[in-house]
């Protein structure tokens, strides 16, 4: 049975988003039993171009905004579009272009920590 859309929460929400502008490798890294973590979740994705980060930037701040009335607090990077991030408080969202997620692969800063991948269509 297909989850209903309506009256998610922020995560979901925001994950929901990124599956809308095809988004990929999307990884939601459970914080919450690190005390040392600025947040409770890292959601990280990357577009293939700086017009597709905008893309996925703008419709996860419509689409949590939407769903949950949830605004960040602060976005950084919105200039080249390189590298996004999304401070919703206890979610962190970064939104890489594909070479820039790469080179900084952040998943591998929290190697002791839950990881989901979110799997999506292709």
């Amino acid at each position: 049975m297909a989850k209903s859309k309506h009256n998610l929460g922020l995560k979901e929400a925001i994950i929901e988003a990124i599956k809308q502008k095809k988004g990929h490798d999307i990884v939601a890294i459970d914080l919450t039993d690190n005390h040392q973590a600025v947040a409770d979740y890292y959601i990280i994705c990357h577009g293939n171009s700086s017009s597709q980060v905008e893309a996925i930037t703008d419709n996860i701040e419509r689409f949590a905004r939407t769903e949950t009335s949830e605004h960040p607090s602060h976005i950084e990077g919105q200039q080249n579009a390189l590298w996004v991030l999304m401070d919703y408080g206890n979610i962190i969202v970064h939104i890489f272009q594909e070479e820039i997620r790469s080179f900084y692969n952040i998943e591998d800063l929290w190697a002791d920590a839950k990881k989901e991948i979110i799997e999506t269509e292709e």
